[in-house]
């Protein structure tokens, strides 16, 4: 079977694997290389790295609307067309192409979190549960029937990098039963989604990761979970900008206002929320690097430190 693949970010890598595994992926299409690092050189996505690996050719168009880049599409003759995170819309035209349509693997349980930050919002939501599905597309965002899916626990300490990592070797996992699925020549059955119960996951924004100290810790929690490793949440802690990457809500009560340094300790640096107090374990100064909160209370000689509990 002739696959062609699409896909842009480290979480499409283990489906990309998954597909060239036991079938001719002819083709992978993924976005245009982007500036990146300090010297904003140009740099080539990680789902790129693994096709020139693989000996797959590339193709980078800018966009799919355009009749060329369809062509280009149609030349190579699919049988199917397999999208994971690619990050271009696909138009019916382009969805047409493929004799058996196109399959899109996706980081939630469907219709919950359709769109771009599916793993991250519902970490931040407090959702109990994730997983992964395997769906036909059609011309909606993630409206598509489901073919395939897998759920998981979300960890209570787990952070939105490591469920992404688990999610991606799921969402492999799923393609994968698909694929021999139509290689035994079943084709899965389309389950339609309900409309009750729909979310969407909005991209994530830097301007999010700012903590509001009125906020209920464990919201803020779940808020520095999700957004580790990007985009990372922070806060005006004793008066200096910290980036935090570990902290606990406690369920304990205060007088105190909303971000008010309540005690310091090795253990960590409590502070008052408009619910309980958050504990941070893991910041990081400007310019620094990730270091416990006992070593920037070592290195904030102003600030009494309290008796460790």
């Amino acid at each position: 079977m002739k696959i062609v693949f699409a896909g842009t970010p480290d979480f499409a890598v283990p489906s990309l694997r998954a597909a060239a595994r036991h079938h001719e992926v002819v083709a992978v299409y993924t976005q245009p290389d982007r500036p990146a690092g300090r010297g904003r050189g140009l740099s080539a996505s990680p789902v790129k790295l693994e096709a020139i690996a693989r000996g797959i050719p590339v193709l980078q168009p800018e966009s799919l609307r355009r009749r060329s880049a369809q062509a280009a599409l149609r030349e190579l003759a699919p049988d199917l067309m397999v999208v994971v995170a690619y990050g271009l819309i696909l138009p019916q035209a382009v969805l047409d192409i493929p004799v058996a349509g196109c399959w899109n693997v996706h980081a939630s349980l469907l219709p919950r979190w359709r769109g771009a930050a599916p793993i991250q919002r519902a970490i931040q939501a407090g959702d109990a549960l994730t997983g992964v599905c395997l769906m036909q597309m059609d011309a909606g965002l993630d409206t598509g029937p489901v073919l395939l899916d897998q759920s998981t626990p979300i960890g209570a300490d787990e952070t939105g990098g490591q469920l992404h990592d688990r999610l991606a070797e799921m969402g492999a996992q799923v393609l994968a039963d698909g694929l021999g699925l139509l290689r035994a020549g079943i084709r899965p059955v389309p389950r339609p989604q309900p409309e009750e119960g729909a979310t969407y996951a909005h991209k994530l924004d830097k301007a999010e990761a700012r903590l509001d100290w009125t906020a209920a810790a464990s919201v803020l929690a779940r808020t520095v979970r999700a957004f580790d490793p990007w985009p990372v949440a922070e806060a005006m802690v004793a008066g200096e900008r910290l980036r935090i990457h570990g902290a606990v809500a406690l369920d304990a009560g205060h007088a105190a206002a909303p971000g008010t340094l309540l005690a310091a300790g090795r253990e960590g640096i409590d502070v008052a929320c408009g619910q309980g107090v958050l504990r941070l374990r893991v910041v990081q100064r400007d310019g620094g690097r990730a270091i416990t909160a006992a070593d920037w209370l070592n290195a904030r000689r102003d600030l009494v430190r309290t008796a460790d509990r």
